[in-house]
């Protein structure tokens, strides 16, 4: 079933979670038992990460330097396959711009199409580590628009190979990443938004929020969004705070802000333990006031460690 049908269909706000498929050389059975600790909160459908592939530089010896791609993690596809045939859930592979040319791109939708992989969320993705900014594949996507693009026409049966006659039209559900604090290479907020619009004009069918802790944030967000005639379902992101170094660390790598009374609370703590009580209570309050606001969706940023979001979903769902 498609993102944008659960949510028609649902009867109240839908509990999701977000994973990170697990390292190269892990067992996929720890992925599995955090998953299968938040399966009777009846996850809607699962979203599952895509980690680029990176960069390292084996000495050669006389001052040389050779070049070599490493995979962090094992692939999206494959774990999205595994998934929904473990639990018969619906999952939600990341494609991404960086790293991918556009018939990679193609024959990567062709397999999940073929798997049974019906909706995608597309992002342009975070440069690698060895450079400095992002850097597109030479026949790839620079914006996320652009890919979004590409898989709208798969949606029509238009393909790559333009002399390729009556394709069969995939059927991909699209969703797109919207940054309520605004995307960090954003110059303002309102070029952020006219930046979300053009997704959505591409053929994004829904939007996922990047993390946030404070839910007037949100709010403001989708008021933005709808005058701006963004009017695709808006799915808030969540992540409970769980150790004294995510005072700086969120704001550092995702570029949002801590409110005054949550930082307050968590320089109280001595140690871990008590910052997970305080991370737990106020993710659970964010979630009962957005399911007052009328929010179709509650998504989980999990990193596939499932016991403080499994907390969480015990006092809200």
């Amino acid at each position: 079933m498609k993102v944008t049908e659960h949510i028609k269909s649902a009867k109240s706000t839908l509990f999701t979670i977000e994973i990170l498929p697990p390292k190269k050389g892990e067992n996929i059975d720890t992925l599995f038992s955090h998953i299968d600790s938040l399966m009777e909160f009846q996850p809607a459908f699962i979203d599952v990460t895509y980690h680029r592939e990176e960069y390292v530089y084996k000495e050669m010896g006389r001052g040389m330097l050779k070049k070599l791609i490493t995979r962090k993690r094992p692939g999206t596809v494959g774990i999205c396959a595994a998934i929904q045939s473990r639990y018969n859930v619906d999952t939600v592979p990341h494609v991404i711009c960086g790293g991918f040319s556009k018939e990679d791109t193609e024959n990567m939708l062709i397999d999940l199409d073929f798997l049974g992989i019906h909706n995608v969320l597309i992002l342009r993705g975070d440069p690698v580590k060895s450079e400095p900014g992002f850097s597109p594949h030479p026949e790839g996507h620079c914006y996320a628009s652009d890919l979004i693009e590409q898989v709208s026409n798969m949606n029509k049966g238009i393909y790559l190979d333009d002399e390729l006659l009556q394709a069969y039209p995939t059927h991909f559900c699209i969703g797109a990443a919207g940054y309520p604090e605004k995307h960090f290479e954003s110059p303002n907020l309102e070029t952020d938004f006219l930046y979300l619009k053009k997704k959505v004009e591409a053929g994004a069918e829904f939007i996922v929020t990047q993390m946030f802790f404070n839910n007037q944030v949100y709010f403001q967000f989708v008021e933005k969004c709808r005058e701006f005639g963004i009017n695709v379902p808006i799915i808030p992101g969540l992540k409970p705070l769980s150790t004294l170094k995510h005072l700086t660390l969120l704001p550092q790598f995702f570029h949002l802000d801590i409110p005054d009374a949550l930082a307050r609370e968590v320089a109280k703590c001595k140690d871990n333990t008590q910052a997970k009580e305080v991370g737990i209570e106020w993710c659970v309050q964010q979630c009962k006031e957005l399911i007052e606001y009328g929010v179709p969706v509650l998504h989980f940023y999990t990193m596939s460690k499932s016991e403080l979001v499994r907390k969480v979903a015990e006092q809200v769902f």
